[in-house]
């Protein structure tokens, strides 16, 4: 059976919310019920066929062709099957996604994996600011499942994450880990200005060095046998860190400014 396929059609003047093509949401249905779903744009409500020449039949496998980062929320609240993105994707990719894979080939927008809960996200291009945050009025942000980024995220990766894991093979932005509760951030690249500000509990597993804020204070250098396992657990994701074979880390803790408990790892080579 051929994956259930979107291909974009037109230019996009304003956002598209994509929320509704799911495999979760689709399951079962036929391209003519699909057609006809009514997806948002802008301030208007209009046929899903308006947007996309849809073909195929499998719902449980779906593929998104001539992407751009006008289509917001795909995968949002996805809780089976697969998800492929040809090119780039607006904000919210992948927004409460809580099982199922999603691999997008291209950049996307802010928020991608915003208060995801399970699953796997991968982005081979870049992504914007709040990766795996929590959306605005929420106070919790990732809480489980794993990211994997190939190219560079923005500011504020992880902030008021819970529980999973992001591993990326680029750099980050500023506040890294900020307001951090739980869970793990791994970093190949370099990472901008104060990172884990306001970090409660959690782990940032750096390859460089940093220059931190006055209140996370430096530990020493450690023999973490842990972290064995820990890389080999990541050779499934093929990324940079599936080659670190090192147990030897520079420990940092806190943000202690919160009562945190936090730590930053900081590879030594």
């Amino acid at each position: 059976m051929n994956a259930l396929t979107f291909s974009l059609k037109k230019d996009l003047k304003y956002t598209l919310n994509c929320t509704p093509l799911t495999p979760s949401n689709l399951a079962n249905s036929t391209v003519t019920e699909i057609a006809a779903i009514p997806v948002q744009y802008g301030n208007s409500q209009l046929r899903a066929d308006e947007f996309f020449d849809i073909t195929g039949a499998d719902t449980q496998n779906i593929f998104f062709k001539n992407t751009n980062n006008k289509l917001d929320y795909l995968g949002a609240n996805m809780s089976s099957g697969t998800i492929s993105v040809e090119g780039d994707v607006g904000a919210y990719l992948g927004f409460g996604l809580k099982l199922g894979t999603m691999h997008c080939f291209g950049n996307t927008e802010a928020f991608a994996a915003c208060n995801m809960a399970g699953g796997l996200l991968k982005i081979d291009g870049n992504t914007g600011d709040f990766l795996g945050g929590a959306s605005a009025g929420l106070r919790k942000g990732m809480c489980g499942g794993t990211v994997i980024v190939k190219g560079n995220a923005g500011d504020r990766v992880g902030d008021q994450m819970r529980r999973g894991f992001i591993l990326i093979d680029g750099s980050v932005g500023d506040y890294c880990g900020s307001r951090m509760i739980a869970g793990t951030i791994c970093v190949f690249g370099g990472v901008g200005k104060y990172a884990a500000f306001n970090m409660q509990r959690g782990t940032l597993l750096l390859t460089k060095s940093l220059q931190l804020h006055a209140t996370m204070q430096d530990c020493g250098i450690h023999d973490l046998s842990f972290l064995s396992l820990l890389f080999k657990s990541f050779k499934q994701y093929d990324t940079k860190f599936s080659s670190i074979d090192t147990q030897r880390v520079q420990r940092f803790v806190g943000d202690i400014a919160c009562n945190g408990n936090g730590e930053i790892l900081v590879i030594v080579k």
